[in-house]
């Protein structure tokens, strides 16, 4: 039962099996075991970058195509599905219209990016897709009357999601059936070929695959379901704004999930994820903490100061790289027995 759930790919560390439990047991209970907003909007985030994480490793990790557009897509979603819920009432047509234009759009526009970028080598193809991505977020900001502009838009959600529990469920439920679907994609025939793209595109080609095709396909996937956790993440927020998905640093927290976590496994995108936004999160707490403990001794309050998280963030994750080369995911299974 549980290879099949896990298309046949297990874990292969009692280690990273045991860190996936632990993360699934914690988002399942998150709404019983951790009190207060905060905690669960936590924990939603995490749903919600679990699965833009592992769209993204879909395109880097197993094709090897480095994209820049992959928040464009996710803000497609997330205006996607405000802009009908704010013209529209507030029910699941509304949101049900949202979500397939924003999929229509992503296909469309990722589908063109594929078919006339992905014949060019890698750095030229990344760098149009940055262009593509830096003209959207300018237009959304422009469109004040359609997109809210820099403020975004604000709207109301039919009356079950209302209560914070249920929705924060339909975000866990949709983002772990969408996690379960790319796994079982990436273990696929089709997958495989993916895995050759990326290793040999040259032999590949020989052995008859058409790889402009193929990467065109993963490019179009890896926009759709970014665009679902874009809805998502809007359903959850109840509110979307070029800063909330848009953001070219959002761009730069994924590469860093599944660089982190490990490329190229999904799992890595998972505990990358996690690891990414409850440090983004809760560093700075721990530092304004453990900089009041060491108050009176000379240079370590400044140095561990709250105003400095992001310094330590990134030699956290300087380490994490340094240390576990091939990511987390590949390091465990690299020392499993």
């Amino acid at each position: 039962m549980i290879e099949t759930i896990l298309s046949g790919d297990r874990p292969r560390s009692r280690v990273l099996a045991g860190l996936l439990l632990a993360l699934l047991a914690a988002l399942a209970l998150a709404p019983l075991v951790f009190p207060g907003t905060r905690p669960l909007d936590v924990a939603a985030k995490v749903c919600v970058f679990v699965l833009l994480a592992a769209s993204y490793d879909l395109l880097l990790g197993y094709t090897g195509i480095v994209s820049f557009a992959h928040t464009m897509f996710f803000g497609i979603g997330g205006y996607g599905v405000a802009i009908a819920l704010s013209r529209m009432e507030p029910g699941w047509g509304a949101i049900a219209l949202g979500t397939a234009a924003a999929v229509a759009v992503a296909l469309a526009l990722s589908f063109v990016i594929g078919l006339f970028s992905l014949r060019v080598k890698a750095i030229f193809f990344a760098m149009i897709t940055l262009a593509v991505a830096s003209f959207f977020a300018i237009l959304a900001s422009q469109l004040s009357g359609f997109t809210g502009g820099e403020d975004g838009l604000t709207f109301k959600v039919p009356e079950i999601l209302r209560a914070r529990r249920v929705a924060y469920y339909f975000v866990f439920s949709v983002s772990l059936v969408l996690f379960l679907a790319l796994l079982r994609i990436v273990n696929s025939p089709f997958g495989r070929v993916l895995l050759s793209i990326r290793e040999n595109e040259f032999r590949s080609e020989a052995l008859g695959y058409r790889t402009v095709i193929y990467r065109t396909l993963a490019n179009c996937l890896g926009a759709v379901v970014a665009a679902l956790a874009g809805v998502l993440y809007a359903l959850w927020l109840r509110y979307t704004g070029p800063n909330t998905t848009l953001d070219f640093a959002i761009m730069i927290d994924i590469l860093l999930m599944v660089v982190i976590g490990g490329m190229g496994t999904m799992y890595g995108a998972a505990i990358g994820a996690a690891i990414f936004v409850v440090a983004q999160t809760y560093l700075q707490e721990a530092m304004q903490s453990l900089s009041g403990a060491l108050k009176g001794m000379p240079l370590l309050p400044e140095l561990f100061h709250p105003d400095r998280w992001l310094l330590w963030l990134g030699i956290l994750f300087v380490l994490s790289v340094y240390y576990f080369p091939r990511g987390i995911v590949g390091q465990l299974r690299a020392r499993a027995p």
